[in-house]
């Protein structure tokens, strides 16, 4: 299974903190599954992009403060579900700074939420590398989750 976390926007410099945060978890991942990390200038680049895929279409997640919130184990559970599913691919995207419009919105296969409260793109970013990470070793067993 393949992990992709997209945003809409400029690649990030190495040598911001919260990029050096995201890798080093994407890294982590990599234990797991595939992951990478890529930037689309536009909303239209990141469809054309997934559209375009070959074989099966992977599956959309935009992250969306109006989406749907979960747990760390609730989380790890909806990717265990597509993982046995056979979902090949799945795309975590994070929108521009306005927003996801609700044409976009429709076309995801779900709208996740980190929660409420609005915060840096680039802060959001490592959280849900973080959080996939936690997901990996909730499904495989492995003590880094340990449920506080």
């Amino acid at each position: 299974m393949q992990w992709t976390l997209a945003h809409i926007g400029n690649r990030l410099p190495t040598k911001d903190p919260f990029e050096v945060l995201t890798q080093d978890w994407l890294r982590r991942i990599g234990a797991f599954a595939e992951a990478e990390s890529v930037a689309f200038r536009s909303i239209d680049d990141l469809f054309s992009v997934v559209s375009g895929a070959k074989g099966r279409k992977p599956e959309i997640v935009l992250l969306d403060s109006r989406g749907k919130a979960m747990s760390s184990e609730k989380f790890a559970e909806w990717l265990g579900v597509r993982r046995d599913e056979g979902v090949r691919q799945i795309v975590f995207a994070i929108g521009p700074a306005s927003g996801w419009d609700e044409e976009t919105r429709a076309r995801a296969n779900l709208l996740l939420s980190l929660g409420p409260m609005t915060m840096a793109h680039s802060l959001a970013r490592a959280v849900l590398a973080e959080q996939l990470y936690r997901a990996f070793t909730i499904l495989s067993g492995h003590p880094y989750h340990t449920g506080h």
